[in-house]
């Protein structure tokens, strides 16, 4: 309610009023409207986010989950719906170690692990090397950084064709070095078959990956304080001290990070054996992600291949809920 004062025109008086207002918009109140349109502005920027997560991920994902669970072949391809329902088959097939395809899987888990170990842990060293290196200005530190980052730049087919022609037995650039310039091996290595397929997917892979972390590591390293180092050196602290008391524990957080993307990443890489290799893996290097596109795409057994797909995904969630507690737990203790 407002007070307003009228003048009548014929007698000349004034007379006081009121009138009816919006007491909510007298005091800048925004009305019902105006809040819901606001309020689900951030919803609505997300919605093409979160469809397009359902549409890539999600959706597919449960369907997978469906899929394992029936006897689907090549004979059901064009109606996968009609597919028998098969229950956990599929599952103590592909856990089943005694049986061929149980002991191929699980000889597929070991390559895996041991890849990802050595891809991942030499891709954290070089990256936090680098970023420690590159931590002083000096001339050509610029370069240094485009450089380094050139290989996380590159599309990923293009480079792992490049080390391909490069591993190549006859004519590759590696044997060349290796045998013909430095004389390190008697003969000509074959790298992307035999036993040696494995070090030629860790090499790609430490290439591939080690920009990312050096990228991470050296932003983390801009956050902390100079004034840390100038008190340690006036202290007499080495440089080997300072990395170890300074450097290493302020970085802790983003290497937690850092490492669990990593070996997401690595332990479900897809991209680079199979454009390294092709559809067919050598032994040494069948990493898991491979062994389940041929057991579903090679052998026509969707059903068993998306059992393999679900007991990775188990796999994975277990592995990433652990080290999110174990790390986690360490934070506090550390904070204590």
């Amino acid at each position: 309610m407002t007070a307003t004062v009228t003048t009548d025109p014929g007698t000349g008086k004034q007379a006081r009023g009121t009138t009816r207002g919006s007491e909510g918009a007298r005091r800048g109140i925004p009305r019902i409207p105006d809040r819901i349109r606001r309020g689900g502005l951030p919803y609505l920027l997300l919605l093409p986010a979160v469809l397009l997560e359902l549409l890539i991920h999600l959706i597919p994902m449960v369907v997978g989950i469906v899929m394992s669970f029936r006897q689907l072949t090549q004979f059901f391809i064009g109606n996968w719906g009609a597919a028998p329902w098969t229950g956990l088959e599929n599952y103590e097939i592909a856990v089943d170690f005694d049986a061929p395809i149980g002991e191929a899987l699980l000889h597929s888990f070991f390559v895996t692990c041991v890849f990802t170990f050595f891809a991942v842990g030499l891709a954290w060293l070089f990256g936090v090397t680098a970023a420690i290196m590159l931590q002083e200005s000096f001339r050509g530190r610029g370069f240094l950084r485009t450089l380094f980052l050139v290989p996380y730049a590159l599309p990923v087919y293009a480079a792992v064709i490049t080390w391909a022609f490069m591993f190549q037995r006859d004519n590759g650039l590696v044997n060349h070095v290796l045998h013909d310039q430095l004389g390190i091996t008697d003969q000509p290595s074959f790298w992307l078959i035999g036993d040696n397929s494995i070090y030629a997917l860790i090499v790609v892979s430490v290439w591939k990956g080690w920009p990312f972390a050096f990228l991470m590591l050296m932003a983390a390293l801009q956050n902390i304080p100079r004034e840390l180092y100038e008190a340690a050196a006036i202290d007499g602290a080495g440089v080997w001290q300072q990395i170890r008391r300074i450097t290493m524990p302020s970085l802790r957080p983003v290497n937690q990070v850092l490492v669990l993307v990593l070996f997401l990443w690595t332990f479900n890489d897809f991209n680079t054996p199979y454009v390294l290799f092709g559809k067919a893996a050598p032994a040494g290097a069948d990493l898991i992600s491979i062994h389940i596109y041929q057991s579903s795409f090679v052998t026509w057994n969707f059903g068993t291949g998306s059992a393999m797909s679900v007991l990775l995904l188990l796999f994975l969630l277990v592995v990433t809920a652990v080290y999110l507690f174990l790390t986690s737990r360490g934070r506090k203790g550390s904070h204590a």
